[in-house]
């Protein structure tokens, strides 16, 4: 069951993925999210990290369309979106948001990852949220420390979702995916 501040910020998430404000998303306000990211990073969409980000950002909405009953190419105004999240996400528990994120969570790390290690740096978190979210170098460490919850100076995929997921939550404040 979700929480009233894991509503709001699904809410929240609602309008974000609003791209062009019409009151609906559909798979061009995933596309145009998927091109604020890969820019953000200074990447074209041609690439192959490029590409990974929009392929899972459109698999992500598709997802959530056809859990909404509008078909994995179809359009969800606020209702729909909130109650294709809840039977995806917060009525699967982690789980659930482990099959829904990971994929997307994995492509935008792969495209922080600019050292190619596998992992993510407090100095490439930095970009990504500041770049792509917009937290200022304060903000994104102090996020950083609050993410790394084995505190080795790295974030893996896994923390990441973790991270998101106590997001949608309500339980961390910190808007990882713009």
């Amino acid at each position: 069951m979700t929480t009233a501040l894991s509503h709001e910020n699904d809410v929240r998430r609602f309008r974000k993925w609003d791209a062009n404000n019409d009151g609906v998303i559909d798979r061009s306000d995933y596309e145009a999210e998927a091109r604020r990211i890969v820019e953000a990073f200074g990447e074209r969409l041609e690439s192959g990290r490029g590409r990974a980000v929009m392929e899972a950002l459109i698999v992500l909405h598709s997802r959530q369309a056809e859990a909404a009953g509008v078909g994995p190419a179809g359009v969800m105004n606020q209702e729909q979106y909130l109650a294709a999240n809840q039977r995806l996400m917060f009525g699967r528990g982690d789980q659930g948001f482990d099959d829904l994120l990971r994929p997307a969570i994995a492509a935008i790390a792969d495209l922080c990852d600019t050292d190619r290690d596998g992992l993510v740096s407090k100095l490439e978190l930095r970009q990504w949220l500041g770049n792509a979210v917009g937290l200022s170098v304060d903000d994104s460490d102090a996020a950083f420390d609050r993410i790394d919850l084995d505190g080795d100076g790295s974030l893996t995929v896994d923390e990441l979702v973790i991270a998101v997921r106590e997001f949608h939550y309500g339980r961390l404040d910190i808007p990882l995916l713009g």
